[in-house]
């Protein structure tokens, strides 16, 4: 369950979770299992964060900071993650169905087993990411970096992958 402090501080608003983040760094969210569907957490910082198992579907995360952050098991379907930071996040068996992830920032990412059906990954950084058993089916990849990503067994079928650079 989420720290019942840390909930309240976030549903106060991106301004005032920031602001507390900026005075408390070393403390990491503690937001597993919240329920925070179709919440406006653009720009937030949520780096480090634990959100475990937490309902994100339909949250607007665009600009968030996620470099990190513990999102194993997170329902992040048709959320909007565009330019969202997800540098070194664990994202292994997240739903990210549906999701906007255009120009986020997914290098070095754990996205093992993650369903990413459907996905707008057009101009994402998976530079390094972990994309084992990932399901791409249908995803946009358009002009994704891919180079050293790992796609063993992701299944990438009916994906765009127009201009990606696989290197």
């Amino acid at each position: 369950m989420a720290n019942p402090e840390h909930l309240e501080l976030l549903r106060q608003g991106v301004e005032v979770w920031n602001a507390w983040r900026g005075q408390e760094p070393s403390v990491r969210p503690d937001l597993r299992e919240a329920d925070l569907s179709r919440a406006n957490l653009h720009d937030a910082d949520l780096s480090r964060g634990n959100l475990h198992d937490a309902d994100l579907s339909r949250a607007n995360l665009s600009g968030a900071h996620l470099g990190e952050a513990d999102l194993r098991e997170a329902d992040l379907s048709r959320a909007n993650l565009s330019g969202a930071h997800l540098r070194e996040a664990d994202l292994r068996e997240a739903d990210l169905s549906r999701a906007n992830l255009s120009e986020a920032d997914l290098s070095k990412a754990d996205v093992r087993g993650a369903d990413l059906r459907g996905a707008n990954l057009t101009g994402a950084n998976l530079h390094g990411a972990d994309l084992i058993r990932a399901d791409l089916r249908g995803a946009d990849l358009t002009i994704a970096k891919l180079g050293g990503a790992e796609l063993s067994v992701a299944d990438l079928s009916w994906a765009n992958l127009s201009r990606a650079n696989l290197q």
